[in-house]
């Protein structure tokens, strides 16, 4: 893995499923929403398979799954609202940081730059990083503020990548799906798929990514390729 790491100069982390289990607090938000108006409410297990597109898709996911595909959109604007109200007023209380992120993060800082990439909009994604206890350590949160921007396009990453002024090749993006692979192949970016999440077992063909299972391999990895560099440099 060392080798394939060692021109990355920034790292792309995925929100959901790849630094947080956040899907209690999802199904949280999305029941609170759906309460509100008096719709059927969903199981922790059904949530947790819709997550990764965005609220838009996950409110219609809900509707569809309760004969509902054709809700207006003043239901659909309702229900979002809903869903964002809920979030920012408790943004991890259910869910929880996976084991050994916080090692990872920390122990990348001032070796290299960080981002998020998510398919979350900006605002609740940086209230999750933000009670998550990751947001300092990293450079910027990139979410998709509109659905153009959601992966598997590549335009978020590739906005990351000008923010931080490196090619997409020295870009590393870390995430638990195929919108996560799928971007990062769109971008030309290198790719590691985490062995935890929500839907690492499910990629489509053509897609080799790098894969760890836990985030101390990750860390092991890319503080190997600086000591590499290091040692070229004092030669």
């Amino acid at each position: 893995m060392n080798d394939a790491l060692h021109s990355i100069r920034a790292v792309a982390f995925d929100l959901d499923g790849t630094l947080v289990d956040s899907a209690p607090d999802i199904q949280h938000a999305l029941n609170a929403a759906l309460k509100k108006d008096g719709l059927q409410r969903f199981e922790l297990d059904q949530v947790r398979a819709w997550i990764g597109d965005g609220p838009d898709a996950l409110i219609a996911r809900a509707l569809a799954a309760q004969g509902l595909a054709d809700a207006d959109e003043t239901l659909r604007q309702r229900l979002r609202r809903g869903f964002d109200v809920a979030t920012l007023a408790a943004p991890l209380s259910g869910g929880s940081v996976y084991p050994g992120i916080l090692d990872l993060v920390a122990g990348l800082h001032r070796m290299l730059p960080m981002v998020a990439i998510t398919n979350k909009p900006t605002p609740l994604a940086r209230a999750v990083l933000d009670a998550a206890g990751v947001l300092p350590f990293l450079e910027g949160v990139q979410g998709a503020d509109t659905p153009a921007l959601r992966k598997p396009a590549p335009a978020m990453l590739l906005a990351a990548c000008e923010q931080l002024a490196v090619a997409p090749q020295q870009m590393l993006m870390v995430g638990d799906s195929a919108p996560d692979m799928l971007s990062a192949h769109a971008a030309g970016c290198p790719a590691v798929l985490v062995g935890w999440g929500y839907g690492h077992q499910a990629l489509p063909g053509g897609l080799a990514p790098l894969r760890i299972d836990a985030p101390a391999q990750l860390l092991t990895a890319l503080r190997a390729t600086r000591r590499s560099d290091a040692t070229i440099l004092n030669t």
